[in-house]
C-alpha cells in the first residue's frame, strides 16, 4: 500500500514539474507576481511596523481620519519590448494613415466628378454642334427654295445655299473668310435674312405674309424659343 502511495506522489510531482516547464517565462512570472499581490504585508515587513508604531492597523484606511485608500494601488506591469509613448505613437500613425486615405479618397472623387462633367460637357457641345449643322442644312434648303422662288439665281453669300462640290473658286466670299465664319454664325445670319427677305421661321416651317405676321405669331429667332 505504501509502495502505490508513493509511486502515485512520484507520478504526480513529474507532472507538476513537466506543466511548469511547459509554461513560459512570462506565464511563470505572472503567476508569482499574482501569488505575491494576494499575499498580505507580514507584520516583519519594515514600512508595515512603522506603519504600526504611528497607530495604523491592518484593513484601516490611511490617513489620520482613516479615510484614505484601504487597497494598495494597483501595479501596471509592462510586459512589451516597446518605449515610452509607443502606444501614442502608434494611435497618431494609426489617425495620421486614416486621415491619407479619406483625402485619396477625396481626391479621387473630385477627379472622377470633374472626369464625368468634362464629358457631359462635351457631349452637350457636340449635341449643340449637331443641331446647329441641322438647323443650317434646313435654312440652306429652305433659302434656296425660296429664293428660286422669287427668281434669284445667285445666293447673296455661297453658303447660303448647301454646297456644291465644285473645283472652281468661290466668287462670292474668299476661302480665309469661310474659316471664320462658324455654323453657329452662318445659321444666325441666314436665319436674319430668311426672316427679313422671305418672313421664313425653320422651326415654325412657315413663310408668313408679311413681318407684322412674323412677329405676331412666330415665338422667336431661335430653335430655343420654340422648344415650348
Amino acid at each position: 500500500m505504501l509502495k502505490r502511495v508513493k509511486t502515485v506522489l512520484r507520478k504526480e510531482t513529474k507532472a507538476a514539474i513537466t506543466q511548469s516547464h511547459q509554461k513560459s517565462y512570462k506565464e511563470q512570472e505572472q503567476e508569482r507576481r499574482d501569488a505575491a499581490l494576494q499575499t498580505s504585508i507580514s507584520r516583519e515587513n519594515k514600512g508595515f511596523a512603522l506603519l504600526q508604531k504611528m497607530g495604523y492597523n491592518a484593513g484601516q484606511g490611511l490617513g489620520k481620519e482613516g479615510t484614505g485608500c484601504v487597497e494598495p494601488i494597483p501595479l501596471n506591469i509592462k510586459t512589451d519590448r516597446g518605449g515610452i509613448g509607443l502606444e501614442e505613437f502608434k494611435k497618431r500613425k494609426a489617425e495620421e494613415e486614416l486621415q491619407s486615405y479619406q483625402t485619396k479618397v477625396q481626391l479621387q472623387q473630385q477627379m472622377e466628378k470633374r472626369v464625368f462633367n468634362d464629358f457631359r460637357e462635351r457631349k452637350k457641345t457636340e449635341r449643340e454642334k449637331h443641331h446647329i449643322e441641322v438647323d443650317l442644312r434646313k435654312s440652306q434648303l429652305a433659302c434656296e427654295h425660296l429664293d428660286s422662288q422669287k427668281g434669284i439665281i445667285v445666293p447673296g453669300n455661297s453658303w447660303h445655299w448647301p454646297e456644291v462640290d465644285t473645283n472652281e473658286p468661290s466668287i462670292d466670299i474668299c476661302e480665309q473668310e469661310k474659316e471664320e465664319l462658324t455654323a453657329l454664325m452662318k445659321l444666325q445670319f441666314l436665319t436674319s435674312y430668311l426672316r427679313g427677305v422671305h418672313f421664313y421661321c425653320i422651326w415654325c416651317g412657315t413663310a408668313y405674309s408679311n413681318d407684322e405676321d412674323l412677329q405676331t405669331n412666330c415665338p422667336g429667332e431661335t430653335a430655343t424659343d420654340h422648344d415650348d
